[in-house]
């Protein structure tokens, strides 16, 4: 709890409140919230917020239940409260803090609290509180929202607690706290809510008891009690124990207030609810013979017992708390006793307090526990004390419990402590002490305490002695390890209290204190910096201090012990390093470390210091190479200056080495080498290990478990005819380096056979390309490619033919040019860049892993000059006919041809030159493309294609043709009208849209609507007669051409119309007959097999349609399914459905169907199979058909009967 705020000595104490007349024992609830811890009420909002029941002076606080905020004693959360508040004042966090606010009832309000996050290496802790105990974290939900958001810009973190719908009870002090490592801030403010304007307060006593934390409808609703009522201080009488339930039950609700206060309930809210709850009436249970008793009391510490008697013994018993099932424990025990089901509940504790309930299969019956905590007595009472002013008071009074609640009153008024406030009240288990630090003349008043079983008061009289000062305190400044005396003479011969910032000294072999007569002294010899703050002499009894301030002041020093003779710290790359040095100084100095005269700067870099009170630290997060080098740190204060070096080492694996390289290959060996890595990181190379693997595995295996020292190395006993891969690691002091690239792959077999069949495919004047067949033995290391060598002739002597007439030539390797510089795959491969009529020899080579295998030599030399091919034009299939394409399609045309060298091609039209702004021509070697966007009319005609090589030319020609919809006919005229008919003639448009018309379309329109209807469609004359015309209609014709593009855009109309006379014709309803809807029932969706895993509900479904609608009964094994819960039947559209409930094998058999109307009857059945066991349901999830399955589990377990 924080210190009492002391007082000036000067400072005038305020007068004392008049004492209140004797409060009549008044219980109406309190409309307004009283004040919050720290906070005193003034006169005039006491009077406005004090109902007329309650006498002024009376306080609202006075029969809070326990857990509230109005329990001042000094717990270890007081004790940590003042051990924050001294933090705060050293490390301030808050750059703006929550302010004090009001709101009225039903509105929104919201605090924010800003955090400067510029030396924060990570979020803050924040927590909000109502009182001192209350964490509201837990309250978040619909009345209460935390939110925290981060501005990067301005690395500011901002907090923000708002509060939705107000309402009355939501009054009071609230705290907010900041955490950062070892740093902490604090600040309160107060909430007031007012109510709304011209209304009257209508205060819900339960919502003001409601419980905590109940995760239900209340959920995140604010929890403490406000709105208790203030009583008269008097002793209580002891009353017998009673039974506070039966209590609540038969009692007035107007006294439900006065009751919980005086039996210590603390859940007022809760427990009117549940009354409510336990009120209603309970249907009667077929699971149950007996249920559980409307509620149940106990007192704290206590043990219950709860007992149903269930009408069937073989039901399963679940017990829940809250929504939650108990487990047994300990605490909660379960017996049965035939049909009884007991549970017993040892050590009751307030957490205890809750609804429980018994499930028994589908239904439940439920109970309500209240923990009933012991009337606090007060064993000790309050005794009459006289003081002087400036003395401490302590009235001291003892209760029947440790930690109870207690209320301190003044006059009748209630005392609120709080950091402005001269009351502290200490409690020590049973004991409670109101402690009045520097009485004055205003405190003289009787002093009265109250618990919820009694009370007891006492008088307190203080008077006032004048004191003056001889001889003040003064200032020092000490060197570490002199003596400090501080003197000081005062008019009276009384004793006094020395304090060191605000706590008392305490006397040892260093420290004295000395009262002789009216001289007061306090030697301290051979200072230490912990004797260095602020000294106050207070003489007892009297408000007048004597300041004085006592400064030490000491060298800095480094201490380095533990380092090495030459100060060097060696760290391994990729660790943290944190040098801590301890420093020495007083005052503390200030740590400045350096390298290369580079300063270090303290915050959140990689490489930074940092300070604290007796050390110097040196961080470096992630070391690296880099950082090795001398760090310089220097400290200074006002007595003096310190300097020390410090080399820091950097130590790391080496680099991995390059790539060995395989440089001889066997049948089962090899022979490798390497170079040593670059950089040895800063330790001496100690050897190699090798790994190899296979090329297509990904598994290494080491070959060498002991170093090998050398940069070659042999492995052995490989696969033939298996590729492999090996790679090195390097090894040193700190450890071994991360492997090296694997070489490249390499086979343990000979070369292949030589290529065959080397032919040449074509040749050019600088080119020739050669083709061949793979060898004939390839082997296991299989074929990499392929490399194809030549020379000139002439170059040197070629040899006979051998026996089969191939020549053989011995040429030696410089004179053998390599065409391709990379190994190539195909078998073909084009030799460029030769000079004209020049004669080369060819040969080509195999290559695999093992090397290149004897080359195959091309017989006879080649000449390098191109040989003349005829033209020839090879015309597509489709381009034999007309080629015909809409106006506005694409055209493109692609028509290869042949010929050597390049040929010569000429495009006409028509026989004329095409014009190439209309027409794209588009040539290749081996083909010619012709190119319309958008075709034209003017498109059409005869393209004739000429190819010329040298004094060869071939030609063809390609027909195409443009069309597009045609015009409408010249000329459409009626050519006669008789009854119903009409006949029209027409003449053919002039503009068939360059393609044959194929017909017409001619329509009809009434004279009234004109609305044109088709009569005739794709009609190939040019005369045609209309029937069936309405009589007395006139009529009105057109007629659209047609031809492959479609209609013509407009049609032609006759001139006149067509008037069909009327000549009285009877009209006669037609008879129609009546249709039998009637239906025998008949299934149009069978039933099939089915197989079910036992557990998992099962279902069988057909569709049956008849008139009128059938009425469906399901059986099995020819008996009716009728009143059975394991089955459930729908009938929904003609679908009829029967669902088995988590069948079982015994469910398994035939299942049948029966659709019955009067027209008939049909039925349908089908086979159901229940299989258990995880295996068949998981094969069944896997998408394995059930017969496969099922055969595959017989035969299971007839290989393993006793398994199954």
């Amino acid at each position: 709890m924080p210190e009492p705020t002391k007082k000036e000595e000067n400072e005038v104490p305020a007068p004392a409140p008049a004492p209140a007349p004797a409060p009549a024992p008044a219980l109406a609830p309190e409309p307004n919230k009283g004040k919050e811890a720290g906070t005193t009420p003034t006169k005039d909002e006491e009077e406005a917020s004090t109902p007329s029941a309650l006498p002024p002076g009376v306080g609202s606080r006075a029969l809070e239940r326990k857990d509230s905020e109005w329990s001042l004693g000094e717990s270890p959360a007081a004790e940590e409260q003042d051990k924050q508040n001294a933090n705060s004042q050293l490390s301030t966090l808050f750059v703006e803090k929550p302010q004090t606010g009001s709101v009225k009832v039903g509105e929104n309000i919201t605090f924010i609290a800003k955090v400067k996050a510029e030396d924060l290496l990570r979020k803050p802790t924040i927590k909000w509180f109502k009182g001192k105990w209350m964490d509201l974290a837990s309250k978040a939900g619909k009345h209460l929202q935390l939110k925290e958001t981060f501005e990067r810009q301005t690395r500011m973190y901002t907090f923000e607690m708002q509060i939705i719908k107000a309402k009355e009870n939501y009054a009071g002090n609230y705290r907010c706290e900041v955490t950062y490592k070892d740093k902490f801030d604090s600040c309160t403010f107060d909430l007031e809510v007012h109510e709304s304007t011209g209304t009257t307060p209508n205060i819900d006593i339960r919502s003001a008891f409601k419980r905590s934390g109940e995760g239900q409808e209340d959920a995140g609703e604010l929890d403490f009690s406000g709105l208790l009522k203030r009583r008269e201080v008097k002793p209580q009488e002891e009353e017998p124990e009673v039974d506070v339930w039966e209590l609540l039950k038969n009692a007035n609700p107007n006294e439900y207030e006065k009751i919980a206060f005086q039996y210590g309930i603390t859940d007022l809210r809760g427990m009117l609810r549940r009354l409510k709850r336990m009120r209603r009436v309970e249907k009667k249970s077929a699971a149950f013979a007996k249920i559980l008793d409307p509620a149940y009391q106990v007192d704290k510490g206590g043990r219950v017992r709860f007992v149903v008697e269930l009408a069937d013994p073989k039901l399963e018993v679940k017990w829940y708390k809250n929504g939650q099932e108990i487990r047994p424990s300990t605490k909660y025990i379960f017996e049965h006793k035939g049909c009884e089901r007991i549970m017993f509940i040892n050590n009751c504790a307030l957490t205890d307090d809750s609804e429980y309930y018994v499930t028994a299969g589908d239904e439940k019956c439920s109970t309500e526990l209240f923990v009933r905590e012991p009337p606090i007595m007060v064993t000790k009472q309050l005794e009459d004390i006289n003081a002087y002013c400036g003395e401490r008071v302590e009235l001291e009074c003892e209760v029947s419990e440790d930690d109870a609640n207690v209320k301190w009153f003044k006059n009748g008024e209630e005392i609120i402590p709080g950091p402005k406030s001269r009351y502290r009240i200490k409690v020590e288990g049973k004991k409670h002490i109101l402690i009045i630090e520097g009485a004055t003349k205003a405190d003289s008043a009787e002093y009265s305490v109250m618990t919820t079983g009694g009370q007891s008061s006492a008088k307190l009289s203080v008077d006032l002695k004048p004191l003056k000062i001889l001889t003040p305190l003064t200032d020092q400044t000490v060197n570490l390890g002199k003596e400090i005396c501080l003197k000081c003479e005062i008019s009276e011969n009384i004793s006094g209290k020395w304090t060191k910032n605000g706590l008392p000294v305490q006397e040892s072999d260093r420290l004295k204190v000395i009262h002789k007569g009216r001289i007061h002294k306090l030697v301290i010899a051979n200072a230490l910096t912990e004797d260095e703050g602020d000294y106050v002499f207070a003489p007892d009894a009297y408000s007048v201090t004597l300041p004085a301030k006592v400064h030490v002041v000491d060298p800095p020093k480094i201490i380095l012990d533990g380092l090495d003779a030459d100060n060097t710290v060696t760290v391994i790359a990729g660790s943290k390093l944190r040098l801590e040095i301890p420093v020495t100084g007083e005052p503390p100095p200030k740590a400045l470390w350096s390298r290369a005269d580079k300063a270090i700067m303290e915050g959140s870099g990689r490489i930074r210091a940092e300070s604290y009170p007796d050390s110097s630290t040196l961080v470096i997060d992630v070391a690296e190479r880099d950082d090795s080098g001398v760090y310089h740190i220097n400290l200074k204060n006002e007595a003096g200056e310190a300097h020390a070096s410090i080399k820091i080492k950097v130590v790391d694996i080496p680099d991995p080495p390059v790539a060995p390289n395989v440089t001889d290959v066997g049948d089962d060996w090899c022979i490798m080498n390497w170079e040593p890595p670059v950089y040895d990181g800063g330790s001496p190379i100690l050897g190699y290990f090798i790994e190899r693997k296979k090329k297509q595995s990904s598994r290494w295996m080491r070959l060498n478990f002991d170093l090998c020292k050398e940069t070659t190395f042999e492995p052995k006993k490989m696969i033939e005819g298996v590729a492999y891969e090996v790679r090195i690691f390097a090894v040193n002091a700190v450890g071994i380096s991360k492997p090296s690239m694997p070489s490249k792959p390499f086979v343990p077999l000979a070369v292949t056979s030589p290529p065959t069949l080397l032919a040449v495919d074509s040749v050019t004047d600088t080119t020739v390309t050669m083709k061949w067949r793979p060898p004939d033995q390839i082997g296991a290391a299989g074929l990499d490619g392929y490399v194809l060598e030549y020379c000139f002739e002439g170059s040197t002597s070629a040899k006979q033919s051998d026996e089969n007439g191939e020549a053989a030539y011995d040429l030696p390797a410089e004179d053998w040019i390599v065409a391709n510089t990379d190994l190539i795959d195909k078998t073909k491969f084009t030799i460029t860049g030769l000079p004209t009529d020049a004669k080369i020899f060819v040969r080509v080579k195999a290559v695999n892993a093992a090397g290149a295998s004897e080359p195959k030599y091309y017989s006879q030399p080649i000449l390098v000059k191109e040989i003349i091919e005829p033209p020839k034009i090879r015309i597509p299939r489709h381009l034999k006919q007309t080629y015909i394409r809409r106006v506005g399609e694409a055209v493109n045309l692609v028509i290869p041809f042949q010929g050597k060298p390049r040929p010569e091609l000429t495009w006409k039209k028509d026989g004329a030159e095409i014009d190439k702004n209309q027409i794209n021509i588009r040539n290749s070697e081996t083909d010619t493309i012709i190119f319309i966007r958008k075709a034209e009319r003017s498109h059409s005609g005869k393209y004739d294609l000429q190819v010329k090589v040298e004094k060869f030319v071939e030609t063809a020609s390609i027909d195409i043709q443009i069309v597009d919809r045609p015009g409408p006919p010249q000329l459409v005229k009626i050519e006669d009208v008789w009854g119903e008919n009409v006949a029209l003639s027409w003449i053919p448009p002039k503009d068939d849209g360059n393609a044959a018309i194929t017909g017409y379309t001619i329509q009809k329109a009434d004279k009234k609507s004109m609305e044109w209807f088709t009569v005739i469609e794709h009609y190939h004359r040019t005369n045609a007669t209309i029937t069936e015309l309405v009589i007395g209609n006139e009529y009105y014709f057109r007629v659209f051409a047609e031809n492959m593009c479609g209609l013509s855009e407009d049609a032609t109309m006759t001139k006149e119309s067509a008037v069909i006379a009327k000549d009285g014709k009877i009209y006669k309803n037609p008879v129609y007959e009546d249709f039998d809807f009637t239906e025998a029932p008949m299934f149009t969706q069978p039933l099939v097999n089915t197989y079910a895993v036992a557990g998992y509900n099962a279902t069988l479904n057909c569709s049956v349609r008849g008139n009128p609608k059938p009425k469906i009964t399901w059986m099995k094994n020819k008996v009716a399914i009728v009143d059975d819960p394991r089955y459930r039947m729908f009938s929904n559209q003609g679908v009829c459905t029967l669902e088995i409930r988590k069948p079982s094998p015994y469910d398994g058999g035939t299942y049948c169907c029966k659709a019955v109307n009067d027209l008939g009857t049909v039925e349908i059945e089908c086979k159901l199979e229940v299989k258990g066991g995880l295996s068949f349901c998981r094969l069944l999830l896997q998408g394995v058909p059930p017969n496969i399955i099922d055969s595959y589990l017989r035969d299971l377990q007839s290989s393993n009967p006793e398994e199954y």
